[in-house]
């Protein structure tokens, strides 16, 4: 409906009413309350989602990393295993030089002292390290004496056991 004023007065406003805020403030607070811990927990959450990532990409770095470090400790374990091999074939081959000299001039004392004595044959001759083992037949004891005699002197026996 229309009204129109025909007085020219302006027609006072009716006073508002207060509004009751009183029953209204608590549920504010209560809902500005829970916007905020709502904040306050999205914040949180964003944060330790983040540092979760972070942790996660750094197992993932160190896990790749404790792989290549396993195959190299495998590598080393390798090389190791290979190097203690060829240390015991140049021990083995260090040691055979060792033991292999002097015997040419052995064989050829023993020739010379045998072909010196008559009536004297060697049948065996073994050398264990230092000892030289030998057998063999003879017409006499002299003969064997005198061989005795000239393996002392030869110098290259030390100790001559019968």
């Amino acid at each position: 409906m229309i009204r129109i004023n025909l007085l020219g007065q302006i027609r006072p406003k009716a006073a508002r009413r207060p509004v009751d805020t009183g029953a209204a403030m608590p549920v504010v607070f209560i809902g500005a309350g829970l916007v905020l811990g709502a904040l306050v927990l999205g914040f949180f959450y964003f944060t330790w989602q983040n540092q979760l990532n972070k942790e996660n990409t750094e197992i993932k770095r160190l896990t790749a990393q404790k792989t290549e470090l396993e195959q190299t400790k495998q590598q080393v374990e390798l090389f190791e295993k290979q190097k203690d091999l060829l240390q015991r074939r140049v021990s083995t081959i260090e040691q055979l030089q060792r033991d292999r000299t002097g015997g040419q001039e052995l064989l050829d004392m023993v020739a010379n002292t045998v072909s010196r004595t008559e009536n004297l044959w060697l049948t065996e001759m073994v050398r264990k390290g230092s000892v030289l083992s030998m057998e063999g037949t003879s017409a006499s004891v002299n003969s064997v004496a005198n061989f005795i005699t000239a393996l002392k002197r030869s110098g290259y026996c030390q100790k001559v056991e019968l």
